[in-house]
């Protein structure tokens, strides 16, 4: 069918004059006989890229025909994805350009012209997760973090100016301008693109960070990815995915005055989960939405990973083209976007008929409460009122609270909040939360109010177009008078660069054992990510930051208690402080100002001097110091020189972990503090380097040999082979010893042993952020396969990209229901006949004799993804054709 598609140019002329060609989604539907109405709006964009994309390589007329067959309930089917561009952060950035450099190093090596490595997609990568909040509360921490920040990255930084330079289609924005994902929406997308030959296209991109998906706000279509997919998109391989299952959330009613867009997106988070949507495409429909500012669809979108699904997505509408305007798009431009999405069936008009969904579920907005989730997982969501008896519930209170004298910080005892902090790109980018925040912190202050002396605050917007209209109102001072001056322009304490607390703080805590806690405006409170003192992380709106703040603990009903008193020593209660419709209408005409978002980012060499004057290296190809403890060439490219060859069976490995459910890459993949007395700092160490200088896992993120010592060491993480928390195992010797020690070591010593290895792990594991070095690390440990009940989506994807291959247990079956104790030798046969979705036999040898032999399901999805494995990762795939050595 697809050979006798109608693919016509047609045009649009803008009231310029302007002309603008387009493939017409109208004309192919009607040639193909597709009800184009009934499709969801994310069908039809990737209907839409598919069928433009036809005869570029990786693009068959099969995959148009399965993609124009899709019906709800109807049978998925494989297909490319080639997004229009891409978009990364430092923490995911730096290891692909990295990769990069190396392929560059490779094909030299094989003789090849290096500058055959070149992005072949737009790439924005803007440097936003390496600043921690080593000063916050005073007027010079921005300032100060800042210098601290070029002092402990300079190296890092010389080396991305460097691929700035080197790559033709990366464009670097420098560090201090805000948080990719605020940056996305307010500057870089499109909505709608215009190519290099003229043709008109959907916005469309992917991202090395799971919550790329906040763009679907603006009706622009994507999602997170792994460094190793991203990387190979950036080089022209089209993403293999399956047509996706699309579930319709209806949206009635309106919130109630007071409830925030933070609530209902933690409503949707918990809903969601509830529902399972592991993988699916979401997409927001009914009357509800018109009722939802652009701003308050945000945290929504942001939120997709924490229910799981690929994307949250809301059309294109009449709100997206009043946030272009507000944002400072050109009147062009936004008239632009306008006409293509009506001409293309992509504007959701009021009122419209619903697409058709494979499911539905609904949610009215009016019985929306106020919310917060946690200690541990976006998903936990409780009510104000109900909190105080879930911290008890959760951390044992049965004997009431445990106190310790604190000398010169008051007492401090289980609950106490000893880090607040309004961050993240979830709710920073909505003008009426930072409006209401700095409403309650204003009230408060003039009642007198203050957060207790052990509540380390801090404040961290998306996007310094945040300041901007703050000041404007003359609300930063609220902020400013309770110790929430701005400390950094990026993710902070969501993504564990929450700063050290106060000595006498974390003695307290560590000696006593305390059951702390951080309350954050973020999207991530995963064990181990915000702070290692801090047990308890919970999630909600930016008020209710300030609120906790205040009161300084959160085993309080803020819906009943007071939170603090008044200079006259009278109660104050959250009502008494919150703000109404009235007063935010008031503010809101000065956070829709486009001058001021032009004048942002028109001018970036502005906004970091210190980044403009900072020497590069030049040269195609990158000069790598062997002595460097932040960039050094990685050992995936070897071999790449020779053919694959067949892919060989997993014989006699060993279990390197036995894990449990919801194993996040936060626990797999290094992040946040290097510990002291771990591998990674023991190599620091032997390399020359102080403590007070081994800086963040994630600023390490281009040095494989720090991050190889970092895998799977997250103080929180539970393996069964061990009695403790934290990144250790027992090493299993061929004589029948055993031996606890760290999981780096025990990894070092089966690969001296010639074994392999393998992880058992429960349902969705790699749950969180998409990071890459989750799939790098194991595979450079000698990880050759996951057998896992259920797998996140991202690090699937991930595991495949570095040529670990992820196996699932039978509905049913566990590694509890099967008796495996951990000390197993594993044997996985057939894999030179494995087929996606197909049976493995795997066999388990205890160490007394016999065994036990189960099935398990190969989560290897699609061909090409066989083909990735079998050259034991998909930037070695991706080289061998460039070098020809293919077989």
């Amino acid at each position: 069918m697809a050979q006798n598609l109608k693919h016509p140019r047609e045009t649009l002329t803008l009231s310029t004059g302007r002309q603008v060609d387009y493939m017409s989604l109208p004309v192919l539907a009607e040639s193909a006989g597709i009800d184009l109405d009934g499709l969801p709006y994310s069908v039809r964009i990737l209907l839409e890229s598919v069928a433009r994309r036809q005869g570029e390589p990786g693009f068959a007329p099969a995959h148009l025909d399965a993609l124009s067959a899709w019906t709800p309930g109807g049978t998925r089917s494989e297909l490319p994805f080639l997004p229009g561009r891409i978009l990364l952060q430092d923490f995911t950035g730096v290891p692909c350009v990295v990769d990069l450099a190396a392929l560059r190093s490779a094909s030299t090596r094989a003789g090849a012209d290096p500058a055959r490595i070149e992005p072949m997609l737009r790439t924005d990568l803007v440097i936003d997760h390496s600043v921690q909040l080593d000063e916050t509360g005073t007027a010079c921490a921005l300032q100060h973090n800042m210098e601290i920040e070029f002092r402990r990255n300079a190296e890092r930084y010389r080396f991305l100016k460097w691929g700035q330079n080197a790559f033709d289609t990366l464009n670097v924005l420098p560090p201090g301008l805000g948080i990719c994902h605020q940056v996305n929406m307010e500057h870089l997308a499109d909505v709608v693109s215009v190519r290099e030959d003229g043709l008109a296209c959907p916005d469309t991109l992917v991202g090395t960070d799971s919550h790329t998906t906040t763009i679907n706000c603006l009706g622009v279509l994507g999602w997170g990815v792994g460094g190793i997919e991203a990387e190979a998109a950036l080089l022209g391989q089209p993403m293999p995915m399956l047509s996706p299952r699309v579930v319709g959330f209806r949206f009635t009613g309106r919130l109630r005055e007071g409830v925030t867009a933070t609530d209902l997106a933690l409503t949707v988070v918990r809903m969601l989960r509830e529902k399972g949507v592991v993988g699916h495409f979401v997409e927001f429909f009914g009357d509800g939405v018109e009722a939802l500012s652009l701003a308050d669809r945000c945290p929504v979108a942001n939120m997709a990973p924490e229910y799981g699904a690929t994307t949250g997505f809301f059309p294109v509408d009449g709100r997206t083209i009043e946030y272009l305007r507000e944002t400072g798009r050109t009147e062009e431009h936004c008239e632009l976007v306008e006409q293509y999405c009506r001409a293309q069936g992509l504007w959701r008009e009021p009122g419209a008929a619903a697409p058709g969904y494979d499911d539905t579920l609904e949610l009215d907005l009016g019985e929306v409460e106020s919310a917060i989730a946690g200690p541990r997982k976006p998903h936990e969501q409780m009510t104000l009122s109900g909190l105080p008896e879930e911290f008890g519930e959760d951390f044992g209170r049965e004997s009431g609270p445990r106190e310790a004298d604190v000398p010169d910080y008051g007492t401090l005892r289980d609950g106490a909040v000893i880090i607040a902090s309004v961050t993240s790109c979830t709710n920073t980018s909505n003008p009426d939360l930072m409006i209401g925040a700095a409403l309650v912190a204003r009230k408060a202050a003039e009642r007198g109010l203050r957060p207790p002396y052990y509540t380390r605050t801090s404040f961290a917007p998306g996007s310094r177009v945040v300041r901007d209209y703050l000041e404007k109102a003359g609300l930063m001072d609220a902020f400013d008078a309770l110790g929430f001056q701005v400390a950094a322009y990026g993710c902070a304490t969501c993504i564990g660069n929450s700063g050290p607390c106060p000595a006498a703080v974390d003695q307290a805590v560590r000696e006593h054992g305390l059951n702390v806690a951080a309350v954050l405006s973020g999207n991530r409170n995963f064990e181990g990510r915000v702070s290692p003192l801090t047990r308890a992380n919970y999630l909600c709106s930016p008020p209710l930051v300030i609120a906790y703040a205040l009161a300084g603990r959160v085993d309080i009903d803020l819906s009943a208690e007071p939170v603090g008193h008044d200079r006259d020593g009278q109660p104050v209660y959250l009502r008494d402080l919150w703000f109404t419709e009235e007063e935010l209408a008031q503010y809101r005409p000065m956070t829709a100002d486009p001058a001021s978002y032009r004048a942002q980012y028109g001018d970036q060499d502005r906004v970091n001097p210190e980044w403009n004057r900072l020497a590069a290296p030049g040269g195609a190809v990158f000069e790598w110091e062997a002595d460097s403890t932040y960039v050094r060439e990685p050992p995936f490219f070897e071999g790449c020189g020779q053919p694959a060859g067949k892919l060989d069976d997993v014989r006699e490995a060993a279990i390197l972990a036995l894990l449990g459910d919801f194993i996040t890459t936060d626990h797999i993949s290094p992040a946040g503090e290097i510990p002291k007395d771990g591998p990674a700092a023991a190599y620091l160490r032997g390399h020359g380097v102080d403590d007070a200088d081994f800086n963040s896992f994630g600023s390490r993120r281009g040095n494989h040999e720090v991050m190889m010592r970092g895998t799977f060491a997250n103080i929180r993480i539970r393996n069964r082979l061990v009695e403790r928390e934290g990144g250790w195992t027992k090493y299993l010797g061929g004589d029948g010893s055993e031996q606890e020690c760290s999981i780096f070591e025990a990894s070092e010593r089966y690969r001296a042993d010639g074994r392999p290895m393998v992880v058992v792990a429960g349902k969705m594991y790699g749950a969180g952020s998409s990071r890459d070095w989750a799939a790098k690390g194991p595979a450079l440990l000698g990880v050759r396969a996951v057998i896992a009940e259920s797998f996140e989506r991202i690090h699937r994807s991930n595991l495949v990209g570095m040529g670990v291959i992820p196996f699932q247990f039978r509905e049913g079956e566990t590694a509890q229901t099967l008796g495996l104790s951990g000390r197993e030798r594993i044997t996985i046969e057939g894999l030179a006949r494995l087929k996606p979705g197909g049976d493995v036999e795997v066999v388990a040898r205890p160490p007394g004799g016999g065994e036990l032999r189960f099935t398990a399901v190969s989560r290897v999805d699609t061909d090409l993804e066989r083909e990735y494995i079998r050259h034991g990762g998909v930037l070695r795939y991706v080289l061998r054709k460039m070098l020809n050595t293919e077989d």
